[in-house]
């Protein structure tokens, strides 16, 4: 439950964060600003969801999980592909995020 709970909250906010971005730098209505901002609050209440019982271990765990996805963004829907150089430094996060969370859980 955990790995599907980081990807939701990841996707919530690359997905806010995107929106954003897109009204503000490439001139979508403001509505697409304001469902970026609902979507990155929504990111807030899925990692609340989590059974780790300390934030800055999640939030700090997150962020690994939250570099693979946005290389994956990237790829997906900015059409640009990752070097090996993206894949090594996520698989570097990801190792991270096994040495905060797991152990203790």
């Amino acid at each position: 439950m955990a790995v599907i709970l980081f990807l939701l909250a990841g996707l919530a906010e690359i997905g806010g964060g995107y929106l954003i971005w897109l009204w503000l730098r490439e001139g979508k209505p403001f509505y697409w600003g304001l469902l970026g901002g609902l979507s990155l609050a929504m990111y807030g209440v899925i990692a609340a969801f989590q059974s780790f019982p300390s934030f800055g271990r999640v939030y700090a765990a997150y962020g690994g999980v939250f570099i693979l996805l946005s290389i994956l963004w990237g790829w997906g829907v900015d059409k640009k592909t990752p070097d090996t150089y993206d894949w090594i430094g996520a698989a570097i996060c990801l190792v991270g995020v096994s040495v905060i969370l797991w152990p203790r859980h």
